[in-house]
C-alpha cells in the first residue's frame, strides 16, 4: 500500500507542531506534572476554540470535523513529540464512545458541550486489566425507576479525577451499555493514582448505587472499534515521542567531545543511532498504516495491534538508548530525557503490552483467513 501525507495534512501538522512547541516547553511540562490537575485549562480552551480538535476524527453528521484517523494520528504524534499535557486523549476516548453508542443528534449535542473546552469528559472501561474485553467488564448497571444505578469500580481512567463527565461502560445483565455519570454524582468516589508517568493522570473510580444516564447499547464489535481507535491514537503519540528522543540523542552526540572528537563521530555510536533510526521508522510505518486502515475501515484490529506493539517497543528502546548516549547526565532529574522515558514505559503497558497485541494481531489474521476460506468454499458450492 502506497501512503503519503497530502499538502493539507502537512500544513495541518505544522499548525499543531507550532502550537505544541510554543505551549509545551519542558519547563511547562515539569510544572504541570507536579500539579493536581495535570494540564493548563487556558491552553486547553485555546486548543479547542482556535484549532477545533474535539471530534476531529468524527463525521460532520455526528457533530465532528469530518476528518479521519489519519489527522487524529497527526495530532497525537505532535503532542507526543512535545509531551503536551492536555485532556485530549480522554476527550478522544469519550467522543469515540459516544459516536458508537448514541445517535447522530445526541452525539452532536455531546460534542457541542465539549467543543469550547470548558466541560471535560473521559471514558471508563477497564477494571481488572487494560484490555477492552467484554468479559472483563464486571461493573453492573441496574434499572431503578427511570434511571440506572451503577455498582463496581473502574481503574486506569485517564483524567478521571478532574473531568466533569464520565462515560462508563457497564453490564446491564443482558448487554453492555454506555452511561453518563456526573463528576459529583452520589456514591461516586474518585481517587487519583500515583504512576510512573506524572504527565498523564490516572484515577480509580468506585461506584455505589451511583445514578447514571443511559446513552446507548454497545456491542462487542463497537467496543472493539473504540479500542482500535484508541490504539491507533496512542501508537501515533508514541512514535512522536520516540522521534523526539532520537533527535535528542543525535543532537547530544554531535555536541559531546571525547578524545578530541565528537562522540557521534565514533563508529559504534553511529551504528547504535542507525539501528534506532530504523526501529523508529518501522514503527512510524506501522502507526501510519494503522491510521489509514482505520480511516478506510479495513483490517482495523490487526493493524491497530501491530502499530501498538511496534510503537511500544520502539519508544521504550529510544528512551533507553537516549539515556545511555547522554552518558552520566542522562539519568539525572535535571536532564529532560526521563520525561519521555517515563511516558514510554507507561505507554508500553497502557491499553495492553506488545505481547498481548501480537497475539491479538495473529488471532485476527487467523480469523480473517478462516472467513476467506469459508467465502471461497461457499462460492465453489454455489
Amino acid at each position: 500500500m502506497h501512503f503519503s501525507f497530502s499538502d493539507d495534512q502537512d500544513q495541518f501538522r505544522g499548525v499543531i507542531a507550532r502550537f505544541c512547541r510554543d505551549k509545551s516547553p519542558t519547563s511547562q511540562v515539569r510544572t504541570l506534572m507536579a500539579s493536581d490537575l495535570g494540564f493548563d485549562p487556558e491552553i486547553w480552551q485555546q486548543l479547542c476554540q482556535q484549532v477545533g480538535l474535539v471530534g476531529l476524527h468524527l463525521p460532520e453528521a455526528q457533530g465532528g470535523s469530518g476528518f479521519t484517523a489519519v489527522e487524529l494520528g497527526i495530532v497525537m504524534e505532535e503532542m507526543g513529540r512535545h509531551l503536551l499535557c492536555s485532556p485530549f486523549l480522554s476527550t478522544v476516548m469519550a467522543s469515540t464512545a459516544v459516536a458508537q453508542a448514541a445517535g447522530a443528534d445526541e452525539c452532536s449535542t455531546y460534542l457541542s458541550r465539549w467543543a469550547e473546552g470548558k466541560e471535560l469528559a473521559t471514558l471508563a472501561v477497564c477494571e481488572t486489566d487494560m484490555h477492552f474485553e467484554p468479559h472483563n467488564i464486571l461493573l453492573k448497571a441496574t434499572p431503578v425507576d427511570d434511571e440506572y444505578r451503577l455498582n463496581g469500580h473502574k481503574r486506569y481512567v485517564v483524567d478521571g479525577h478532574s473531568v466533569d463527565v464520565i462515560l462508563v461502560v457497564a453490564d446491564t445483565g443482558s448487554q453492555l451499555a454506555l452511561f453518563e455519570v456526573a463528576h459529583n454524582a452520589a456514591g461516586l468516589t474518585r481517587t487519583g493514582v500515583e504512576t510512573m508517568d506524572a504527565t498523564r493522570k490516572l484515577a480509580q473510580l468506585d461506584f455505589q448505587d451511583t445514578p447514571a444516564v443511559f446513552i446507548g447499547a454497545l456491542s462487542p464489535a463497537q467496543l472493539g472499534e473504540i479500542y482500535n481507535t484508541l490504539l491507533v491514537a496512542l501508537a501515533n503519540e508514541m512514535i512522536g515521542g520516540a522521534q523526539a528522543l532520537l533527535d535528542a540523542a543525535v543532537e547530544y552526540t554531535k555536541l559531546r567531545v571525547q578524545f578530541g572528537r565528537t562522540v557521534g563521530s565514533f563508529q559504534a555510536i553511529k551504528h547504535r543511532l542507525a539501528d534506532l533510526l530504523l526501529e523508529v521508522e518501522l514503527a512510524k510505518t506501522a502507526a501510519y498504516q494503522a491510521a489509514q486502515a482505520l480511516a478506510e475501515q479495513r483490517n482495523t484490529s490487526e493493524m491497530a495491534s501491530l502499530a501498538k506493539a511496534a510503537a511500544s517497543e520502539a519508544y521504550l528502546q529510544a528512551g533507553i538508548q537516549c539515556i545511555q548516549l547522554h552518558g552520566g547526565i542522562g539519568f539525572t532529574w535535571e536532564n529532560d530525557t526521563h520525561l519521555w522515558f517515563k511516558r514510554a514505559k507507561s505507554s508500553e503497558v497502557f491499553f495492553g503490552g506488545p505481547a498481548y497485541h501480537r497475539e491479538r494481531m495473529l488471532q485476527q489474521i487467523i480469523e480473517s483467513a478462516a472467513r476467506s476460506e469459508t467465502s471461497v468454499a461457499e462460492e465453489i458450492n454455489t
